[in-house]
C-alpha cells in the first residue's frame, strides 16, 4: 500500500501515470506469489514485510494513458494511445537491516543518466542495509 502511494506521489506531479494491470509480486516457491505490489495508491489491506521476504516492485510508467492491451504473443503490452512508457522490474529481499536490492550493480556496471540525475538517490541504489550502503559508497569511488 505504502510503495505504491510513494510511486504515485512521485510520478502523478510530473504528468506521469502507471497502468494497474500489472503489479509486482512476491518472490517464493512459486515464482509469482502473494503478496500483490501495486503501484499506485490504493485501499488493499495493509500487510507487513519481515525479514526472509522477497518481493518486486515493476512499475509501467506511462507518458499518456494507464490504459493498456496487450499483444497477441501474451507478453508485451502497449498503452492504448501509443506514447512512450518503460518498466523496470528489481527484485529486493528484506533483511533484518533493511532492505537490499537483488537486481543490482557490479563494479562493471555503467552508472544511468537518471541515476545520476535523480532527485531521489545519486548513483546506484542497492540497499538500506550496511553492506548495500558500503558496496554504493565502494562503486561511487570506482565510477569517479
Amino acid at each position: 500500500k505504502d510503495i505504491g502511494a510513494i510511486i504515485e506521489d512521485h510520478i502523478a506531479p510530473r504528468g506521469f501515470s502507471t497502468v494497474k494491470k500489472f503489479c509486482g509480486h512476491g518472490i517464493g516457491s512459486v515464482f509469482h506469489t502473494n503478496p500483490n505490489i501495486f503501484h499506485y495508491r490504493n485501499s488493499e489491506p495493509n500487510g507487513r514485510m519481515a525479514p526472509g521476504h522477497t518481493f518486486t516492485i515493476e512499475p509501467m510508467i506511462c507518458e499518456g494513458t494507464a490504459q493498456c492491451l496487450s499483444w497477441p504473443d501474451d507478453w508485451t503490452a502497449t498503452t492504448t494511445d501509443g506514447k512512450r512508457s518503460a518498466q523496470f522490474e528489481h527484485t529486493l529481499l528484506v533483511t533484518p537491516d533493511g532492505v537490499e536490492a537483488l537486481t543490482g550493480k557490479i563494479e562493471t556496471s555503467p552508472v544511468q543518466w537518471w541515476e545520476k540525475e535523480s532527485e531521489v538517490h545519486s548513483g546506484v541504489f542497492l540497499g538500506t542495509t550496511p553492506a548495500a550502503i558500503q558496496k554504493m559508497e565502494e562503486l561511487k569511488k570506482a565510477a569517479a
